[in-house]
């Protein structure tokens, strides 16, 4: 089944030339079915980059899928024209009386900042907040964990001495959910940071580790239920994601090292090694089918809160 898209969206050229199945607004309203609604934050400066990798793991499920972009209220971005923004985006002003089966929120360039020095803090905070009553399964992705972890359970950032950059082996902890079905022990994920999160954090906050590593650290956890998942690194990146990184950061004079396990050869002329796609499916595949799709609630109007208190420590 497809995910549902903006008219218009630069993304679905790109995807439709992989066959991925998308469903443009104007062919979905005349579907009578009733199709996951999800959210996705985008704090990344590449737009659309990461829209196309989103929807790409997103589009891989017999699921029909509705997607709202959101910009953060109030943000202006640097990098995007406010008029591809208005043209695919809604501001999470317009959507606090709105519920959602899921929401996404990305990672985002700061994670060298404090976060209450983030100019667009308070904002995220508002919509954590509201993401209580009006989502029923959040999945924060890379800085957008850290700062969801911050917020939710005072689990603090740890500050790298460099940044950890490649393609790391993790292992699998806690196989207790279905979050991880499907994926080997261990998998690989690509990281591109510069903090992390430790075990023992994440246990202290009541948390589960579900994956993670000795030099990635707590790369994948969640709460008693799953219903936020936090995972600090990216396998939603395209295979050449970190060589574009790494050739930037060599282009702006930054002491970098070249991302490990990703090269061939370790040659940055011989091409990648794109070992993670099919464990990226899968997890994409897990979350929307087991704890979005077959928990949410058919009628989203539905109060929230009371599902949210089986699980969700306040």
């Amino acid at each position: 089944m497809p995910v549902n898209v903006p008219d218009g969206l630069p993304a679905i050229d790109t995807l439709r030339q992989e066959n991925v199945f998308l469903m443009t607004e104007r062919r979905a309203e005349t579907q009578d079915i009733r199709p996951l609604e999800i959210a996705i934050i985008n704090l990344m400066p590449t737009k659309e980059a990461t829209e196309t990798q989103l929807l790409r793991l997103l589009s891989n499920t017999p699921l029909q899928i509705n997607i709202q972009l959101l910009a953060i209220g109030g943000h202006v971005s640097k990098n995007t024209p406010q008029e591809y923004l208005e043209a695919f985006y809604t501001s999470t002003y317009e959507i606090l009386n709105q519920r959602f089966d899921g929401l996404i929120v990305t990672g985002a360039p700061v994670e060298t900042l404090p976060f209450d020095e983030v100019n667009y803090w308070d904002e995220l905070v508002r919509i954590f907040e509201w993401s209580r009553d009006h989502v029923f399964c959040s999945l924060f992705i890379c800085w957008g964990a850290n700062a969801a972890l911050h917020h939710f359970y005072n689990v603090e950032k740890r500050l790298l001495e460099k940044k950890l950059s490649g393609v790391y082996p993790m292992h699998c902890y806690d196989n207790s959910g279905q979050l991880l079905l499907g994926l080997d022990d261990p998998f690989w994920m690509p990281q591109s940071r510069y903090a992390t999160v430790f075990p023992e954090q994440v246990s202290e906050a009541g948390l589960k580790m579900l994956a993670g590593s000795d030099e990635a650290g707590a790369v994948i956890c969640a709460n008693s239920e799953h219903r936020q998942v936090f995972v600090t690194g990216h396998l939603e990146y395209d295979a050449d994601t970190l060589d574009r990184e790494y050739r930037r950061d060599l282009a702006a004079g930054l002491n970098i090292e070249m991302p490990v396990n990703y090269y061939i050869d370790n040659d940055p002329e011989a091409g990648v090694q794109m070992r993670w796609r099919t464990y990226a499916h899968q997890f994409f595949a897990n979350w929307l089918n087991h704890y979005v799709y077959q928990e949410t609630p058919f009628d989203l109007d539905r109060d929230l809160s009371p599902l949210k208190k089986q699980w969700l420590e306040v």
